[in-house]
């Protein structure tokens, strides 16, 4: 692996006992750091975990992309990227929070490593390509190029915004991501999975929630949110930590099997 820098930022509990599973959120196709906001503070005081996040190579202040973007990057991140990002940091037993593309690559890394993950909290992800997709993708690139997306992108990217910007929107408006689906590739989840999106998500449907859930194993969960667009974690955050946190409390108990 060639030499490359990753940002990373850890919320450390120095009270949660050593044995404790971490929190690692993975963020969304346009994200960084800075933009999950206060949500990892707030949910790893309310657990009483420590957290751990990263930026992607290619985005916000880590090492730039020396490649362009292949169809297959989620499944990359997740199979390849991730565990050594996990490695490195010595997390043995991660929470994993994805959105959005964080979401897949949570999904795939799961699915790859099903005894790994503790559990995964999972919003707006996507396991192929569906119309409202499309629409949510041009209406992306009508406002980077002739509205303030581009601004907006710049202040946590910098140099790197353009790469970012048409890395994710220029990939998935491909010919070649109309045949892009991962379903299949998610057979051997096994961990609590609690699976969340926006009613108002301008990127894709309950439909997408209802195929990974028929393809997990273990303890999962579906929350369609009301008037809540791409990023419950923000758009409706009092609801998702309550709901995050009673999640995972359940998810310690042990469960029958049969029932």
């Amino acid at each position: 692996m060639d030499d490359h820098r990753l940002q990373t930022r850890w919320l450390r509990n120095l009270e949660a006992e050593a044995s404790a599973p971490t929190l690692v959120f993975l963020h969304e196709g346009l994200g960084s750091i800075a933009q999950w906001k206060d949500f990892p503070e707030h949910l790893a005081r309310r657990l009483g975990l420590s957290a751990f996040l990263y930026e992607r190579r290619g985005y916000g202040r880590s090492s730039p992309a020396l490649e362009p973007r292949r169809m297959d990057y989620l499944e990359r991140e997740a199979c390849e990227a991730l565990p050594d990002v996990l490695s490195r940091a010595g997390i043995e037993r991660p929470i994993l929070v994805g959105h959005s593309d964080g979401g897949t690559i949570a999904l795939l890394f799961a699915a790859r490593f099903p005894s790994l993950p503790v559990a995964m909290i999972v919003e707006a992800p996507h396991v192929f390509l569906e119309p409202i997709t499309l629409q949510g993708l041009r209406q992306a690139t009508e406002a980077y190029e002739h509205g303030r997306l581009k601004a907006r992108l710049t202040r946590f990217h910098g140099a790197q915004t353009e790469a970012v910007f048409r890395g994710w929107n220029e990939t998935w408006l491909h010919p070649d991501a109309r045949h892009w689906n991962v379903t299949a590739q998610l057979h051997g989840l096994r961990a609590p999975l609690l699976l969340i999106q926006g009613e108002d998500d301008a990127y894709g449907s309950e439909a997408q929630l209802r195929a990974i859930a028929a393809q997990a194993q273990g303890h999962t969960e579906q929350w369609m949110i009301p008037h809540c667009g791409h990023a419950p974690h923000l758009e409706a955050q009092d609801a998702v930590l309550a709901r995050v946190t009673a999640f995972l409390e359940s998810a310690k108990r042990p469960r029958n099997p049969t029932s």
